[in-house]
């Protein structure tokens, strides 16, 4: 692949999640991941046109799903300082269990279905 140059603060490849619900999704993101709102631009009627987090080096495109644009969950993996606490903030923050957390091969992880569809998969070392 050809160099391509990319924006500061960006990546080659971005998550752009098209949610129901898009106000609650970013404010789930900003509790259970503390991601950091960077950029939002709203509809007439009030609705996300298009806001960017970022979580730790990465960003994450979002808007509100509508009649143009339908859903478009993702499953997205997450590197996490404890996958136990962004857990358990994922599920106090209304999500439903994929799996449990647990050790593996590669770190500690569990998965986690966020209520506008989308599957979190949060790893972390292993203690």
């Amino acid at each position: 692949m050809p160099h391509v140059p990319v924006p500061e603060g960006y990546q080659t490849v971005m998550p752009y999640l098209i949610v129901p619900n898009a106000a609650q999704f970013l404010e789930f993101l900003k509790n259970v991941f503390q991601a950091e709102e960077k950029l939002k631009h709203l509809r007439e009627d009030g609705q996300i046109m298009h806001a960017e987090v970022t979580l730790g080096g990465s960003t994450l495109m979002l808007a509100e799903a509508s009649d143009q644009w339908s859903a478009q969950p993702a499953g997205l993996y997450l590197h996490v300082a404890n996958a136990d606490e962004s857990y358990q903030k994922a599920l106090a923050a209304g999500a439903t269990s994929v799996m449990e957390v647990s050790d593996q091969s590669y770190g500690r992880s569990g998965g986690v279905k966020d209520p506008h569809g989308n599957t979190w998969w949060v790893v972390s070392p292993l203690a």
